[in-house]
């Protein structure tokens, strides 16, 4: 069964920083194009960073210089480092199996004082 799990959102001040984690399970990650997405309050689906089955990376100018994606093949996980965090940062994020639309059941960030 493919199945993405996300872990490490929470609540942080403005300025702080988040490692999130999306342990994948039932597919090979680093095989496969993987993307972080997020779902603010009120509003659709953003993508914010993908990296490819080379390896390669892409950040959405939103989270530019701020974010970095990245993956350990030998633990089949994905990461997203979120820095500089930003009140308007908050939101769901999901990461997504590309060629599936498959993703997890999320994890919460909120940017706060």
């Amino acid at each position: 069964e493919v199945r993405l799990v996300e872990s490490g959102g929470g609540l942080v001040q403005p300025g702080g920083a988040l490692r999130l984690s999306c342990a994948a399970s039932g597919f090979n990650l680093s095989a496969s194009a993987m993307s972080w997405v997020r779902q603010a309050p009120g509003k659709g689906l953003e993508r914010v960073s993908v990296i490819n089955r080379a390896g390669s990376t892409w950040l959405s100018d939103s989270v530019k210089g701020r974010f970095i994606i990245s993956r350990d093949n030998a633990k089949n996980t994905l990461y997203l480092q979120m820095n500089s965090l930003k009140p308007e940062d908050t939101a769901v994020y999901y990461c997504v199996l590309i060629e599936t639309s498959l993703r997890g059941q999320g994890t919460q960030v909120t940017v706060s004082s």
